[in-house]
């Protein structure tokens, strides 16, 4: 794709990433097939080739507006268009740009900034957050059934094994997932202790910065990597071989520290150290496999059941890992049912099924119904987002894969 780039961009660091990567487009239009907006609402404009146009647009001197804004934040930042695309266009990158600059020159009413930083801090303030859920859960019962559907019941997390091993990992306690789902890290430790990994947590890291991040405030999301590397890199020089990811939208998150760091002169060498330090749970007992093997019990009464897994776009088109869950739960006996449409978007993405409810319920809807086609017996996936998304409008209950593992592994 040919372009001019504004003089205001030209030779800037966002403006040479951002010529490189339209140019790279040849507007093929293959992404418009395996883009989930533009399948629920039809429109170029909400669709990746439509994007990049008003992005060009933008970056080429036209002034935006609030309707180039509005067709930005419809995007789920899913890139299933970067796994469909033959030319390699890094979207998600471009996405980042784009709407950094047209905030910039559009801004925001009172209202939705002060719903955008509620979410901020509400969310990925751990205290802040796992008060209010409390004070959720005890009035869950007299709650009408909207609103119950997003308030899960209070869950208590198993025994967090010791570390006596040594081999050690650490892991990303996350922001909302220990509040509304203890096990899945507790789970995780217990995994990896059975192969004789000890998993162990950095107290000063904290949030990963995603939800800063997709939600346009690059400062906060820089300043929370910041704090993050500097509380891992210690570990990482005392032997710890990995840092743990049991949510896939903080992995994809955290293996893009290197990226988002680049240009920043005390931090770029770390954060792609820890970039390249970072690894989905799955990718550790994939290689692990061998190990959990002898330790599968495939005839067990439980690992019989029927299971219907969703992999969150984070895991698939973020990290771009696929297979990994579904072997490692075939190899632990389980059925997995098949599922329609594997490659689209739940509608989770963070905070857009709360920006956007009506597209992402539209997107849990046609999701849910593949899920449920093949009538099995629990969903599973590796996200919290989309694990309580998809439980919000679910008969069937929704859990993270790794505690299924935990729990096939334990009936030895």
């Amino acid at each position: 794709m040919q372009t001019q780039i504004a003089d205001s961009y030209r030779n800037t660091p966002d403006g040479e990433v951002a010529e490189r990567i339209l140019r790279s487009c040849v507007h093929c239009g293959f992404c418009l097939a395996t883009c989930p907006t533009y399948q629920v609402l039809g429109n170029e404009l909400d669709s990746p080739r439509g994007r990049i146009y008003l992005m060009k647009q933008v970056l080429e001197g036209a002034t935006p507006t609030a309707k180039t804004q509005l067709h930005l934040d419809r995007c789920l930042t899913c890139r299933n268009c970067e796994t469909t695309c033959p030319s390699g266009v890094e979207y998600g990158k471009l996405l980042d740009i784009g709407r950094h600059l047209v905030e910039e020159q559009v801004g925001r009413g009172v209202t939705e900034t002060a719903v955008r930083s509620t979410l901020k801090r509400g969310l990925g303030t751990p205290l802040i957050f796992n008060s209010a859920l409390r004070l959720g859960q005890r009035v869950r019962g007299l709650m009408p059934g909207f609103l119950k559907t997003r308030v899960p019941p209070a869950e208590k997390a198993g025994e967090w094994p010791a570390p006596h091993h040594a081999r050690r990992m650490l892991v990303l306690q996350g922001c909302v997932q220990p509040g509304l789902k203890p096990n899945i890290n507790a789970a995780a430790a217990r995994v990896l202790d059975r192969i004789g990994i000890s998993l162990v947590a950095a107290d000063a890291a904290g949030c990963c910065g995603a939800l800063a991040h997709h939600l346009n405030d690059h400062d906060a999301s820089l300043a929370a990597a910041r704090r993050n590397i500097d509380a891992w890199l210690p570990h990482l020089d005392a032997g710890v071989e990995a840092i743990v990811m049991t949510a896939s939208g903080c992995g994809a998150m955290v293996k893009d520290y290197g990226w988002l760091l680049r240009d920043d002169a005390a931090y770029a060498d770390k954060a792609t150290r820890i970039s390249a330090a970072t690894k989905d749970i799955s990718e550790i007992l994939v290689a692990e496999a061998a190990a959990l093997k002898s330790l599968a019990p495939r005839a067990s009464p439980l690992t019989q059941k029927r299971i219907a897994y969703h992999p969150p776009c984070t895991l698939q088109h973020g990290q771009k890992l696929s297979g990994g869950v579904e072997a490692l739960l075939s190899d632990a006996g389980f059925e997995l049912t098949p599922v329609a449409e594997k490659h689209l978007c739940c509608g989770s993405a963070g905070t857009y099924s709360i920006l956007q409810p009506a597209i992402a319920n539209q997107l849990k809807a046609r999701k849910l119904g593949h899920l449920q086609a093949g009538d099995p017996e629990l969903i599973v996936t590796a996200n919290i987002g989309c694990l309580t998304h998809l439980q919000s409008g679910s008969p069937v209950p929704v859990r993270h894969w790794v505690e299924l593992l935990d729990e096939a592994l334990a009936v030895l």
